[in-house]
């Protein structure tokens, strides 16, 4: 089975309330509906935290580890990244699922809400693309970098989205680019491979009152396949 889950934006704060919503409970019934299923790995697309705390990531850590061990994970605007590393292994990795690749990316930007893929992180991106051996690639950021065309600001979303653009359009065995941030469920259809928003375990920016989690399914011949998992 080549399968993996994407949670995002979890906003686990010291205490349960975070946004107006009880964060700690809301990411307890994700992690329910996760024992239901099988997938061979996680990944957190950013915002674990809502402050950063190393107490947070401490509770992130242990609820989550109950579910799947070693999930990789990148940061977001929320999040403290030495805390972050403090609390889990696979921080800003890439991960192989038979004849695929996850790669993933930094887009966040030190006091700021937008994202911004710097030159350091353009050139490693697209070094890990180059050298690569799988035949099928994912790619993984927190901010989006198309427009949401919904009730999201998208000045908040990455403010170089031309560079990563260019990166991306070199390498044809990309299948599936993947982001959160906005805390909204959606796909975008404007490129040679799927652009796909998670939803937050949290809560939306938008009308939908639900909570939720993406499920992929990587077929050998390059396929992506995925549900929208809602609670």
């Amino acid at each position: 089975m080549n399968s993996f889950v994407q949670i995002s934006d979890l906003h686990i704060d010291d205490n349960n309330i975070a946004m107006g919503v009880d964060t700690h409970q809301n990411l307890d019934k994700i992690l329910s509906k996760l024992k239901t299923i099988e997938f061979d790995h996680m990944l957190i697309s950013g915002d674990l935290s809502h402050n950063g705390s190393i107490k947070s990531y401490k509770i992130l850590k242990t609820k989550i580890s109950k579910i799947f061990p070693n999930p990789v994970v990148i940061s977001g605007n929320h999040d403290d990244k030495d805390n972050l590393k403090q609390a889990f292994k696979l921080v800003d990795k890439n991960t192989t699922i038979n004849n695929w690749e996850i790669i993933t990316t930094d887009s966040t930007q030190t006091g700021k809400t937008s994202g911004f893929l710097s030159k350091d992180n353009i050139n490693k991106l697209d070094n890990d693309l180059a050298n690569s051996n799988a035949k099928f690639i994912i790619v993984m950021l927190h901010h989006p970098f198309v427009d949401m065309n919904s009730s999201w600001d998208d000045s908040l979303s990455l403010k170089n989205p031309k560079d990563l653009i260019k990166i991306l359009s070199k390498y044809k065995n990309i299948k599936a680019v993947l982001f959160g941030h906005a805390h909204e469920a959606k796909e975008f259809n404007e490129f040679d491979f799927k652009v796909i928003s998670c939803p937050s375990t949290a809560c939306q920016f938008t009308d939908e009152k639900r909570i939720g989690f993406n499920h992929y399914q990587l077929s050998d011949n390059g396929d992506v396949n995925y549900y929208t998992q809602w609670i």
